[in-house]
């Protein structure tokens, strides 16, 4: 089948090589002439485990392609994948802008029958706005092709994304069309094969379910560090309640993991828009609300607990050296959009306190994101951040940074003390090395200097 993709950011471009891997032929569009020329020599703008070597096999067997030629692209197509993001505005709503000018594009150069997915995360309603903006291309270029509207959303995880892609756990459409959802049937088939976890429903509940479904991963994750605070202020420890909590089927484990706030391109902008569309239909989504707020303030937990760790040694903030390990917004991608990594860093800075920053894929992104300020130092190695510094935060629980050598730490930190963000490290263990450890849900007067 022939297939043209818009858009060649995370969803774009892992959408694109896995349908092209599956023996498609896809042509994927942007509008940066730069991306594209890059894309062409192989080089990606993005992390993803796995993807630049999937990129490569499918370029090589002339399956995969790059331009910034939308006519062309869109001749003789099957099924355009709309991709491009959709930016949170300042009131919290998504910004269709790109979407719009896609599905414009589409409508000029539209030759025969195509089925045109929505696949970028967007409001619900949108694909009725879609419909007419492909309209109004075509009234505007004189063309009169048949097509389809459908909604594809996607339930990628950044990190394993490609993975997910290709074995996922479900295939949600939305479309009214019965030639569209056979079209998008035969897309997927060969990656559901039994037939299990493909779920074909009206396009408005295609559209909400994406936001009902990262809405829900994202209260789960401000739940439990709400929990965690509360463990703080009662003496409980939120390891442990954690364990009792997630032992319940009907609850489980995944996503109670106490740490600093989510972030990302998709769980913050996503709770904020779907606030913004209940607002719009005059419901106040109150526990959306307290979803966000929740997790705004988690995003100054660490800072907040260096603040209150100085306090009870008689210290002053300003003048520290701190390391801190990893800048990404979560392990394996380079992504540091809505990183508490990156609030930590500009509180700190603000303070007064020296940063030395490690990242194994994000440092490039985050000094990018920081614009580069004075008082941060990136290091390639995780052990030279530590160098002279007094103590060390771990805010993204890389693999290579579930094990380290803490004796090794023990004679790099001058203060020797680690404020673990993601409850990765045994207080026990780490105490055999001269190490003390803070982490999150656990009342720092309840752990031994």
């Amino acid at each position: 089948m022939k297939i043209t993709i818009f858009g060649t950011g995370y969803v774009g471009l892992v959408t694109g090589t896995g349908l092209a891997e599956m023996g498609n032929t896809v042509t994927c569009v942007d509008v940066d002439e730069h991306k594209i020329s890059l894309l062409q020599q192989g080089i990606l703008p993005i992390y993803e485990a796995g993807l630049e070597e999937l990129v490569e096999e499918n370029v090589h067997a002339g399956r995969l392609h790059f331009t910034t030629d939308a006519a062309t692209a869109i001749a003789d197509t099957q099924a355009c994948f709309i991709c491009v993001g959709t930016p949170m505005g300042d009131d919290g709503s998504a910004d269709l802008r790109y979407v719009e000018s896609v599905a414009r594009t589409i409508g000029k150069h539209l030759q025969g029958f195509a089925v045109i997915v929505t696949k970028s995360t967007v409001p619900v309603g949108t694909a009725e706005k879609v419909h007419a903006w492909v309209h109004a291309g075509q009234q505007e270029a004189s063309t009169s092709s048949p097509y389809a509207v459908a909604s594809n959303p996607e339930f990628l995880k950044e990190g394993s994304a490609l993975e997910d892609f290709m074995k996922p756990d479900r295939v949600v459409i939305g479309t009214d069309n019965e030639r569209a959802e056979a079209t998008l049937r035969d897309i997927y088939s060969p990656f559901i094969r039994n037939g299990l976890r493909f779920y074909s429903m009206d396009i408005r509940s295609a559209e909400m379910t994406k936001y009902a479904a990262n809405c829900m991963l994202a209260t789960k994750i401000s739940f439990i560090n709400e929990m965690a605070r509360i463990c703080e202020q009662v003496g409980a420890d939120v390891r442990q309640v954690r364990q009792g909590v997630g032992a319940d089927s009907r609850i489980g484990l995944q996503f109670l993991h106490p740490g600093p706030g989510y972030g990302g391109s998709c769980f913050p902008k996503d709770v904020r828009a779907l606030i913004h569309v209940a607002q719009e239909h005059h419901y106040q989504a109150r526990i959306l609300e307290a979803v966000d707020a929740v997790n705004r303030d988690q995003k100054s937990l660490l800072l907040r607990k260096l603040e209150h760790w100085c306090a009870l040694m008689g210290d002053s903030l300003g003048g520290l050296t701190v390391a801190i390990w990893g800048v990404a917004f979560k392990p394996n991608t380079d992504d540091v959009r809505e990183s508490p990594a990156l609030d930590l860093i500009r509180g700190l800075l603000a303070a007064g306190v020296q940063v030395r920053a490690h990242d194994p894929k994000a440092m490039p992104a985050g000094r990018q994101a920081l614009g580069d300020p004075e008082g941060v130092t990136w290091h390639d190695d995780a052990y030279d951040a530590c160098k002279d510094a007094d103590v060390m935060f771990l805010v993204t629980e890389w693999r290579p940074f579930r094990r380290p050598d803490f004796k090794r730490l023990a004679e790099l930190l001058r203060r020797r003390v680690i404020f673990d963000g993601r409850n990765q490290y045994d207080n026990q263990r780490c105490a055999e090395h001269g190490l003390t450890v803070y982490p999150i849900g656990v009342a720092m007067e309840q752990i031994s200097s």
